[in-house]
């Protein structure tokens, strides 16, 4: 139950909304317990008329339709405050969930890249929709059943003392039993759901990279093979939800037969002591059969409400496990702080904790405002790396990178973040409206300034071209779009936030020479007063950079305009001239 703990800050947040249930149940509860009383004196009633102790048949007739009534309407009543009862406990469930949900939506968020690179999308989305809603069902149910339980066992056990303490000793002597076998079966379905909420993780896991990677799925003919892995993987997870079911199918049925051999009790000790003369009216015993009665669903319940619980502690442990992981990437400042684009970079080195892998070594340059840089290199010499550590994506292992001759770490990072038009390599789209999409980049643009950026991007006649125009709605990850288009869409996107710095990470490789000249013109005039970093496989796209800086192996090895370097000896040249020659050809 530690695990458990941490949703007591919700219970306290709606704890006025607990408190009125807590009423409404034991009102309801009250209600009941009035019905087997006063079936018990209809059969007084009806008892006294045969032995002849009341003689008006009128009488008699009276007393069974005024019980009758009050019966119907106790009934109504207990209804009614049942009904109020679920709603009220119920309804705060469903607010624990959201909040709960929210609350690991947001920390995902705050979390760095690393964690996600340690972690798969599946998992992560069984644990903010599965799990949660396994610990729903603690904050909802399994709650009101107790406490409607609990309520219930006061009121009857105690009522029922107060007629026949003998008879009820003897009625609720197999609870103990009941207790012991709750304990030992709530082991080992704990054990089980955590099992069970493994395997649902790997399965969502590999449902998720299927879906994403369907192409290359058909295109390498091996349908039948992942088919295959997923059956394996499915049949484990269905075989150890029977583990657990096998477990919980103990409970109903042993709870049947307790409360049974309790009903046994009532007549054999019932009918013994009233034949004695220990309990005097014939409509104790039958109280008693009615009350027996009334504990058998509660009872059944402490079963499943034990299984609940430890279902829903096993998947908040899943879920504190990723809470409990603190951010790399922290906020130190909430002062506001304008970003100019002046950028440093003194004997910068990192190492990606995930692979251990030195992407840069000893770096060092500088860059003013409104200048733009070009970064070349082969491929893993990390060249999209230091992209990633000026939107501070990952902090430096070594060094000290400096904005406006002030320490990123220093600087608030929605500041800077904001301040910042990313376009990444692997262009990333979300499934929504091209419109969208582009004004992902400032929700506040007009219709006017999504036009301009997209043709800044060139990539506006294409849009116009779909039947729906601006309102086509993409596929997932933007599949709707081609290559060069999503490339050109993620740059528009950035265009349109108008920041102080602009990177771009190699996001014109998928569109033609052509294209690539007349987006890198429009670049030119929208990136006089930004600082811009331009990533390349190409020279022809960092040509007209201030200043290019050449990598290799996490090394500058060049650096100087494209008029310098194409009359160095170096990797530079032997680019420029390879890909001239290409072009000629």
């Amino acid at each position: 139950m530690r695990a458990l703990r941490h949703l007591n800050k919700y219970f306290f947040k709606y704890k006025f909304r607990l408190i009125i249930g807590l009423i409404i149940t034991v009102i309801a509860r009250v209600f009941a317990t009035i019905v087997p009383t006063l079936v018990g004196d209809s059969v007084d009633v009806v008892e006294q008329y045969i032995n002849k102790d009341i003689t008006d048949l009128a009488e008699v007739k009276s007393g069974l339709i005024t019980n009758i009534l009050l019966i119907i309407g106790a009934l109504l009543i207990s209804a009614l405050f049942t009904f109020l009862m679920r709603q009220t406990f119920i309804v705060v469930s469903r607010f624990i969930e959201f909040d709960l949900k929210n609350e690991v939506f947001e920390h995902y968020e705050k979390l760095s890249l690393n964690f996600y690179k340690k972690n798969r999308t599946g998992d992560l989305m069984n644990r903010i929709s599965e799990d949660v809603s396994k610990v729903r069902m603690y904050v909802g149910p399994a709650i009101m059943y107790s406490v409607n339980t609990i309520t219930l066992f006061v009121v009857v056990i105690g009522y029922m003392i107060s007629i026949a303490p003998e008879l009820t000793l003897y009625t609720v002597a197999p609870l103990p039993i009941l207790s012991i076998s709750i304990y030992k079966l709530s082991v080992a379905i704990h054990k089980r759901s955590t099992i069970v909420q493994e395997f649902l993780s790997k399965l969502t896991t590999f449902s998720q990279e299927t879906f994403s990677g369907i192409t290359v799925i058909k295109s390498y003919n091996i349908d039948y093979q992942v088919h295959k892995e997923f059956s394996e993987l499915s049949n484990t997870s269905k075989d150890k939800n029977l583990d657990l079911a096998k477990v919980q199918a103990l409970f109903f049925p042993l709870m049947v037969l307790l409360i049974g051999f309790s009903n046994i009790i009532v007549i054999y000790i019932g009918g013994k002591q009233f034949i004695d003369g220990t309990i005097q009216d014939l409509g104790v015993i039958v109280e008693f059969i009615i009350f027996v009665n009334m504990l058998t669903w509660p009872v059944a319940t402490v079963g499943w409400v034990s299984s609940i619980v430890q279902q829903a502690e096993a998947s908040q442990v899943r879920i504190n496990e990723f809470l409990s992981q603190e951010p790399e990437i922290t906020n130190k400042t909430s002062q506001k702080t304008p970003i100019k684009g002046s950028i440093n970079f003194e004997n910068v080195s990192f190492i990606y904790d995930d692979t251990n892998i030195t992407a840069l070594k000893d770096i060092s340059f500088s860059v003013n405002p409104g200048e733009t840089i070009g970064i070349i290199g082969k491929t893993g010499s990390g060249k999209s790396t230091i992209l990633d550590l000026i939107g501070r994506l990952y902090d430096v292992s070594s060094g000290q990178i400096y904005v406006d001759n002030t320490s990123i770490k220093d600087l608030n990072l929605m500041d800077l973040r904001t301040q910042i038009g990313y376009v990444p390599q692997d262009a990333f789209l979300f499934s929504d409206s091209i419109r969208n999409n582009i004004k992902f980049g400032n929700k506040d643009a007009t219709e006017q300034e999504v036009f301009q950026a997209a043709k800044n991007a060139v990539v506006h006649k294409n849009i116009i071209g779909f039947s729906k125009g601006y309102d086509t709605v993409l596929g997932e990850r933007g599949v709707t779009l081609s290559g060069g288009q999503k490339q050109r869409v993620s740059i528009a996107r950035a265009i349109i936030k108008n920041p102080a710095i602009l990177l771009f990470d190699d996001c014109l490789s998928a569109v033609d020479t052509e294209t690539e000249e007349e987006i890198l013109n429009n670049l030119n005039q929208i990136s006089k007063d930004k600082t811009t970093f331009i990533v390349s496989h190409r020279v022809s796209t960092t040509k007209n950079a201030n200043k290019i800086i050449v990598l290799d192996e996490g090394k500058i090895t060049q650096q100087g305009t494209h008029n310098q370097l194409i009359k160095e000896k170096g990797y530079y040249k032997e680019l420029y001239l390879k890909q001239l020659s290409e072009k000629e050809i």
